[in-house]
């Protein structure tokens, strides 16, 4: 999302953008790629899957003096957990790069903590959030709702760092005393181990659960705005496209409590919260305020409403593609 989101803009200013995946990407194909299309900067979106693959000798020849700049990504720099050599290799990648870019204020922060001496190099670059088209897609059709029920909603890649499948065994707990619940969970398996794992939990609690591997990225406007409220059970996140994608859609939040998690959800100063945080250790605490929510729908539009006056102020496209366009041009 954030990538496609980039190219669009950068492309409707006049650059030319080629987009490539480095999921399993082969070092020679991506230097094929820039020789090819001979870019005059090379941008690394995630230093463990992405840039790593910059420092791989054939395409280090392909790069030659192209310059390059690096995203992290928020697995990036919560690096606390991370074998000596997962983070030999993020301290490398940053090294080589000529200016990193961070997107949310605890990330700068995060990242000039993780890089001393290198703070000359870490920039900030407000982040936007752009629908991608208005196709339809009814998470209550879906699940075959009735008007009554209520519908949590949960879009993330299926993977461990997600919590994927602890919130749906959480979720569970919710259904044995709200049995009106509904849980919709989105995203592509990422994690087979794992995402197997959750399948089978999916098919047991398919009485309240759904898992749909993919939704159109053009069609997630409507997905979120079918739903009464937007999960997030991730252990780690920079700055979560959901979260600001549920903030523009007027949709209340339960959050995991984490530093990328904090401002989206409960803003700053005088900014009213777009909904809850709750304990990742605490599996009451989830439960509690889940029954809270569904319970009160007046707290519920004081979220709804928070989080509209929110996105109202938040960056356009063309505001973050201005920010990246001042960096390209700083390292050229």
């Amino acid at each position: 999302m954030t990538a496609e989101r980039w190219r669009r803009s950068l492309t409707q200013m006049g650059y030319a953008v080629k987009t490539v995946s480095s999921q399993s990407l082969d070092a020679n194909v991506l230097s094929r790629e820039i020789a090819d299309f001979r870019p005059d900067v090379i941008h690394a979106h995630h230093a463990l899957k992405a840039g790593a693959l910059l420092l791989e000798k054939p395409i280090k020849e392909a790069i030659g003096s192209i310059p390059f700049v690096l995203s992290p990504a928020g697995t990036d720099i919560n690096q606390d957990q991370a074998s000596e050599g997962i983070l030999k290799t993020f301290l490398n990648v940053c090294r080589a790069s000529r200016r990193i870019i961070t997107q949310s204020p605890w990330m700068l922060k995060r990242t000039r903590d993780l890089l001393p001496g290198m703070e000359d190099r870490i920039v900030y670059v407000s982040k936007a959030f752009l629908w991608q088209g208005d196709e339809s897609a009814d998470l209550r059709e879906a699940h075959d709702c009735r008007s009554e029920d209520f519908v949590f909603f949960l879009p993330a890649g299926i993977r461990p760092v997600k919590g994927n499948l602890e919130c749906l065994k959480w979720l569970e707990k919710v259904y044995q005393v709200r049995p009106r619940v509904r849980a919709v969970f989105a995203g592509p398996a990422l994690d087979e181990v794992y995402a197997n794992r959750f399948e089978d939990e999916i098919r047991r609690l398919s009485a309240f659960a759904r898992w749909i591997p993919r939704i159109p990225p053009a069609a997630m406007r409507s997905a979120y705005e079918s739903a009464d409220l937007v999960l997030n059970a991730s252990v780690s996140e920079g700055l979560s496209n959901t979260l600001l994608e549920a903030i523009a859609a007027g949709r209340p939040i339960l959050a995991s409590d984490i530093p990328g998690n904090r401002w989206p959800v409960m803003g700053n100063n005088n900014e009213r919260p777009c909904g809850y945080l709750f304990d990742l250790r605490n599996p009451g605490d989830f439960i509690r305020k889940s029954v809270r929510l569904i319970d009160d729908d007046g707290l519920r539009k004081e979220f709804a409403e928070a989080c509209l006056a929110r996105a109202a102020g938040l960056p356009t496209p063309d505001d973050e593609a201005a920010g990246l366009e001042q960096v390209y041009r700083s390292v050229l």
